[in-house]
């Protein structure tokens, strides 16, 4: 496995068609790569054998006080294999020197992010569902 904090070299054929697994309405290939590319911190796992981008990790930063993760996605059959462990701790120490470093997770998935140095809080959210998709351009 490759992990790469850019998307230099990589192209939107690259992206493997299983991320969002479970998603009623996923992102289309080119908005999934919009994301990636209007993201702030990016964090890709490679699958050396079939250059397809098998993982990914985003970030979107003030640069200066705040950064807030929304997304990580490991396709299913790279999962269980570390590699979701790999990208949280790269973009971790990535986003080290920030005040306040975010995301909003289920209840299930909270003591994963415990386990990589996150504390439990309470927040806030709100979901367009009608939008999971993506914005239209």
């Amino acid at each position: 496995m490759e992990y790469l904090y850019s998307l230099d070299g990589i192209s939107e054929e690259q992206l493997d068609s299983g991320f969002f697994d479970g998603w009623p309405n996923p992102p289309s290939r080119a908005n999934f790569y919009r994301i990636l590319q209007n993201s702030t911190y990016v964090w890709l796992a490679v699958d050396k054998d079939s250059n397809k981008v098998v993982g990914f990790i985003n970030a979107i930063s003030d640069k200066v006080l705040t950064a807030y993760i929304p997304l990580l996605e490991v396709i299913p059959e790279y999962q269980k294999q570390g590699i979701g462990s790999e990208l949280v701790d790269r973009m971790l120490e990535q986003l080290k020197d920030y005040y306040m470093v975010d995301l909003l997770c289920d209840a299930d998935l909270q003591g994963y992010y415990e386990n990589r140095g996150m504390r439990v809080t309470t927040g806030m959210m709100k979901r367009n569902y009608n939008q999971q998709s993506g914005k239209a351009l």
